[in-house]
Order: C-alpha cells, then structure tokens, then sequence
C-alpha cells in the first residue's frame, strides 16, 4: 500500500483536479450540445504542440495559439448554424486537426512515441511543479467563471441569451483549460472527464447544483478506482480511467433503466 501511495499519489492528485474543473465545463457542453468540442480543441492543441515542436517554437504557447484560434473560430460559427449545426463544423475540425497532427509527427524523431502519448497522456510521470502551474492557472479560469458566471451560465442554458462576446469568452477559458489539460492527460483522458461526469449527473439530476456535485463525485471515485486497477494490473493509468469511466456510465444507464420499470 506504501508503495502504491508513492507512485500513484500525484496522478491521482492530478485526475481529482482535472475533474474538478472539467466536470463544470462539461455541464456547460452538454447545456450548448457541442459534446466533442473538446475532443476537437484537445486536438487542435495537440497539433499546435507537435507544430512547436517540429519548428522550434515553445509548445505551451504554439499549443495555446492554436487552440485559442480554434476558440474564435468556433464562437463565430454560431452565427452559421442556418447552414449546418455546430456539431459538423466541430466534426471537420476534429478530423483536419487529428491529420495535420499525424503528418506533423512524421517530422518527429520518435513520432508513433510521441502520438501515442498525445492521446493517451503521461499523467503517471506527473510533477509536483506541472501540477501546481495547472492548479493555479484552473484557479484563475474558475474565479473568471464565478465572477461572470451569471453571464456565462445565460448564455449556455437560455437559448434567447446567446452572445457573440460570453461564447467567445466561454471558448476561450476552455481553450486556456484545455491547453494545459492535454499535455498532464492526453487528448482522450481530457475528453472523458469533461464528458463522461457531465451525462451522468444529467441522468440522475435536473438541477445544475447537483450536477456539478455528482459530477465532481463520479469523477473522483472513478479517478480512485482507476488508480487502483492500473497500478495493481500494471496497465498504463489513461485508458484505464478512461475505460473505468466507460464502465461506470453503463452501470448508471442500467440502474437507472431498472429503477424505471420497476416503478412502472
């Protein structure tokens, strides 16, 4: 048990505070029904990385750069949605950022390394240092939300309330979230905090209040159990809870279609 304190207790640390601010975003993505645009601002990310990598910039900030432009883009496209939903737009950018990032890490000297683990993450090799630079940088998007929150939470649970400006603002916080998040967690890992918590505290509750409770249970208890199993099976910690979050969403549709026709 010593053992497995020493090495599992900063990632694990690491998965309670990508929880804690993903969870609050997520509830925000599933209100404006852009379920992958973290998929694909995690992406865009990623790709920004490996471009810094690859031509020497610093990969922070090329990582930011793109995704931050990926933000502007999609709060623009929602003044496009006669067109085609959001969502598609959303698809497209997945998929071109997902193949740049492919053909950018041909340049790279380990480069099937180096994507493995832009999807999968590293968040076993978390530092005590990288965890507390993210801290305090979710720390700042989190106060910017609950000073505007007011406005923000408007503009993604009233429909008449939209606004070019707290969409933009939205997409840019998550961008700043984003940025750092892929690079503890990779790109899936990221997804499935900000995703997997949200559906299922939309399935067992209305209010946005117990939401965000649930969500912040869930993914707590699944970061725990996945840091178990992944040290115990010797499995690498990412698909694990990311599997162990699939496995907890389907256990909760099936108590829930249980608890249904029991009680009809």
């Amino acid at each position: 048990m010593l053992d497995f304190v020493n090495i599992m207790f900063w990632p694990l640390m690491a998965c309670l505070l990508l929880a804690g601010i993903h969870v609050y975003l997520g509830i925000h993505v599933l209100a404006r029904q852009v379920i992958f645009v973290d998929l694909a601002l995690a992406q865009i990310a990623a790709l920004g990385s490996v471009v810094g990598i690859v031509y020497h910039f610093n990969s922070k900030l090329s990582s930011f750069f793109f995704a931050a432009t990926g933000a502007l883009c999609l709060a623009l496209l929602k003044s496009q949605n006669r067109f085609a939903s959001t969502e598609a737009f959303i698809g497209i950018f997945y998929a071109v950022a997902l193949s740049a990032t492919i053909l950018a890490s041909n340049h790279l000297p380990h480069g099937a390394d180096e994507l493995r683990e832009l999807f999968s993450g590293n968040i076993l090799w978390i530092t005590p240092e990288t965890l507390a630079q993210a801290a305090g940088l979710y720390a700042l998007v989190g106060l910017f939300h609950w000073i505007f929150r007011k406005k923000l939470l408007a503009a993604s649970f009233e429909p008449g309330a939209h606004s070019w400006t707290w969409d933009f603002a939205f997409y840019m916080s998550f961008a700043v979230v984003v940025t750092s998040s892929v690079e503890i967690a990779g790109v899936l890992l990221v997804f499935s905090y900000l995703v997997i918590p949200a559906v299922i505290a939309a399935l067992l509750a209305r209010n946005i209040t117990n939401r965000l409770w649930i969500g912040w249970g869930i993914g707590a208890f699944v970061s725990f159990i996945g840091a178990v199993v992944s040290y115990f099976c010797d499995l690498p910690s990412g698909p694990t809870i990311v599997l162990c979050f699939g496995a907890t969403l389907l256990a909760t549709l099936g108590l829930k279609i249980c608890l249904k026709k029991s009680m009809s």
